[in-house]
């Protein structure tokens, strides 16, 4: 890559900047468009791996990989932790490229990272690891995530020192996630980045701590250690904000994404792009030749989208729109396997 490390962080600072003239922000736009799409090649060599690894484990694991959205990146840029001013470098930011791994139960999810990457003869340096789902995060958000710093002495010596995140949840911790990202969308909330209504946020907390009860794993902090009492106050909860009601009719939006044809073939790349106005979702489609047409396309999008709250997009990877469904139903179907365990919980309550 052409761009030096502090022309990458010099950019990352006109972004979280509150002066901004608009030749200085498409500069540094472009930077971060640069920086981000010089990840694909070191995000899919470790794609496959968690793949590889997943599947002696798990017969059916939901692999996927994303480029991390501009939103995301310029808010993280801007977080303050404690209070203190945001010190994190664009350079320096683990998450920008990340793969995931979705298996069916916890104790599988351990093992992919106990005895698939931790005892694995990988040649990247293990960075940072954390383990979400031993020790919960407030929010109630459980996961597995191991962040490797590419090194390599080949010809692709060029992507040294890019970070690439794997991250690897059960199926309950993933539909959770997806949840609160269909929420945040359809009514314009944060609650992913802490930044939603309360009422909100502590229904997620609960029911968190709820699956980590049929998990057998540790409860999110500051919940109720007290099955009934979890149960009673998400039945309370999802009455007040009508939890299944609005996903259902969210979910029926997002099934109408308008590029059918998607369906019937197999492609690398899938570009989403959500309209809140309208309730719709448009897929473009691309093949593996067509990858930087893909990350221009994203880039154009984002900066048109940029500041407008009621619109979405993301660029995503995936063998094809079958897995693309399964690996983020947060854009598609699987909302229902939310509702279902939902649903499951309510009716425990009323039974007793």
């Amino acid at each position: 890559m052409e761009t030096s490390k502090s022309q990458i962080d010099k950019a990352g600072k006109i972004l979280k900047s509150s002066i901004q003239n608009k030749e200085e922000l498409d500069g540094a736009l472009n930077v971060v468009h640069k920086f981000r799409a010089f990840h694909e090649y070191p995000l899919k060599i470790f794609d496959r791996r968690l793949e590889r690894i997943s599947k002696k484990f798990d017969k059916n694991p939901v692999i996927a990989r994303r480029l991390k959205r501009l939103s995301s990146i310029i808010y993280k840029l801007k977080r303050k932790y404690k209070g203190s001013e945001p010190t994190i470098k664009l350079s320096q930011m683990q998450d920008i490229a990340g793969c995931r791994s979705v298996v069916s139960s916890t104790e599988i999810a351990r093992k992919v990272r106990d005895q698939g990457f931790l005892k694995s003869d990988i040649k990247h340096k293990l960075v940072s690891q954390k383990d979400y789902i031993t020790y919960p995060k407030k929010d109630g958000y459980r996961s597995i995530h191991l962040v490797y710093r590419y090194e390599s002495d080949k010809e692709k010596s060029k992507y040294n020192g890019l970070l690439i995140e794997v991250q690897i949840r059960s199926k309950l911790q993933h539909i959770w996630a997806t949840a609160i990202e269909i929420v945040d969308f359809f009514t314009t909330q944060s609650i992913k980045l802490n930044r939603g209504k309360k009422e909100w946020k502590d229904f997620f907390r609960l029911v968190s701590s709820a699956l980590a009860l049929m998990e057998k794993t540790a409860l999110v902090p500051n919940t109720p250690s007290n099955k009934k009492e979890i149960y009673r106050l998400i039945r309370d909860s999802e009455r007040e904000l009508k939890v299944i009601k609005n996903l259902t009719k969210w979910n029926s939006a997002i099934r109408e994404f308008t590029d059918t044809k998607s369906k019937k073939s197999k492609k690398e790349f899938f570009l989403l792009e959500l309209d809140l106005n309208s309730e719709s979702i448009k897929i473009s489609a691309y093949t593996k030749d067509e990858g930087e047409k893909a990350l221009e396309d994203y880039a154009r999008v984002e900066k048109i989208i940029r500041n407008k709250k009621e619109y979405d997009t993301v660029l995503v990877g995936a063998d094809s729109i079958d897995e693309l469904e399964k690996a983020y139903p947060n854009y598609f179907v699987d909302s229902q396997e939310f509702i279902k365990v939902l649903t499951k919980i309510i009716k425990e309550v009323e039974k007793n």
